[in-house]
């Protein structure tokens, strides 16, 4: 455990990266909060991610804030300005981009439910191919290759909750 530095370069590019591309809406809060300093682009880019983990990460405990894949493990953080920031809920346990189609996200829905595609089929009248399909391509947007592993990965990242 140490505290994150500006020369940490190669990490804060990285977490930048991720956020801007799993996180766009808590990145564009933090792009327009540090827009004074954007000029120094890596002290821009240190001071985007050091309030993005600030934010969502300060428990000293024995689960990984963020793993070697940049995972994020979301912490509830006791903030003195809780449900008056205009950034709760936006950088502060921010809304995870997942790149799913709206079908993509409700066959999925019912599969993290634990509904086979032949009852998400009848339930969404789409053939059993259509809903293969879906879980096909979500399954390759996100990278994973079984229920296993979207179980967790929904979980996780709150995609349903």
């Amino acid at each position: 455990m140490r505290s994150l530095r500006e020369s940490d370069y190669d990490f804060i590019d990285k977490m930048a990266e991720h956020i801007s591309t799993f996180y766009p809406k808590a990145f564009a809060a933090l792009c327009s909060e540090y827009k004074g300093c954007a000029a120094n682009p890596s002290y821009y880019r240190f001071r985007i991610v050091v309030r993005f983990i600030r934010c969502n990460f300060s428990a000293l405990d024995s689960i990984p804030d963020i793993g070697s894949d940049l995972h994020c493990t979301f912490e509830h953080i006791n903030c003195p300005l809780r449900g008056e920031c205009r950034y709760d809920h936006v950088i502060c346990r921010p809304e995870f981009d997942h790149q799913l189609s709206p079908a993509e996200k409700r066959v999925m829905a019912l599969v993290y439910d634990g509904l086979t595609e032949e009852e998400i089929g009848d339930r969404l009248r789409l053939s059993p191919l259509t809903i293969h399909t879906h879980v096909r391509n979500a399954y390759s947007r996100l990278g994973i290759h079984s229920k296993a592993e979207f179980i967790k990965y929904a979980t996780q990242n709150n995609l349903f909750s």
